[in-house]
């Protein structure tokens, strides 16, 4: 999976001056985005964000990268940890 940002601010043409595309242009100046959260953020298709994306590619203000995703487990056993907060378990009074 992708991530987006912004490496400048830049120039929009009239038909990407609206609320949507400034909310992922936000985003993606604050650090990497990935393409669903551009798709929340925005509320637009999929079509016109990968659009916005590659019109951002041709003005040469968009870094991308690959975003390597933790397994599953990891993710589960991280939540575990933090629910736990690393103590055993409780004993009841």
């Amino acid at each position: 999976m992708k991530e987006y940002k912004l490496s400048g601010w830049p120039e929009l043409p009239a038909s990407y001056q609206r609320t949507a595309y400034q909310r992922m242009l936000h985003q993606m100046s604050q650090g990497f985005v990935p393409l669903g959260q551009l798709l929340r953020v925005s509320g637009l298709g999929r079509d016109a964000v990968r659009r916005f994306l590659a019109y951002l590619q041709a003005s040469g203000v968009l870094v991308e990268r690959e975003h390597a995703q933790a397994p599953r487990t990891l993710l589960v056993m991280d939540w575990i940890r933090r629910t736990l907060g690393g103590t055993g378990p409780r004993r009841q009074a």
